[in-house]
């Protein structure tokens, strides 16, 4: 069995489809998260950042934000044979999660793009981002 600790910020099970596109949208190509599947019971909801919408959401779609639809969605069925892509029948079957995303992270398969296997928590980078910074505090850790 493969694990990868960083994959556990990728695993949110209690992550609703909204959360999923606000913490994506503004990621890069391949970033993705796995949560729970609200709608399918036992399966895993897989949202990830893609570079550019399908065309059909490009030729449907009138002039405003394109964002949201750069995050895409797939549906991950789980089985005795372990676990795939729904729908995808050039997806072989893997034996957990992580060995699902490891392959995905080195070739996208079925996937509009590889995965990108995070090196932080993305929730903590978030915080980074929205926390100002004290003055005194950053000469402190300069050693001022």
């Amino acid at each position: 069995m493969f694990f990868f600790p960083s994959l556990f910020f990728c695993i949110l099970t209690s992550c609703i489809l909204l959360s999923a596109i606000s913490l994506l949208k503004d990621r890069e190509p391949g970033a993705f998260i796995i949560r729970d599947s609200h709608s399918f019971r036992g399966a895993y909801g897989l949202a990830m950042k893609v570079a550019c919408p399908p065309p059909t959401v490009q030729q449907n779609k009138k002039v405003g934000d394109m964002t949201n639809e750069l995050v895409r969605h797939f549906l991950i069925e789980t089985s005795p044979k372990g676990v795939r892509l729904k729908g995808c029948p050039n997806e072989p079957y893997f034996g957990c999660l992580s060995a699902l995303v490891y392959q995905h992270a080195m070739t996208p398969l079925a996937l509009p793009c590889k995965l990108m296997i995070p090196t932080k928590d993305p929730n903590e980078e978030a915080l980074e981002l929205a926390t100002p910074t004290d003055p005194v505090v950053e000469l402190l850790k300069q050693g001022a």
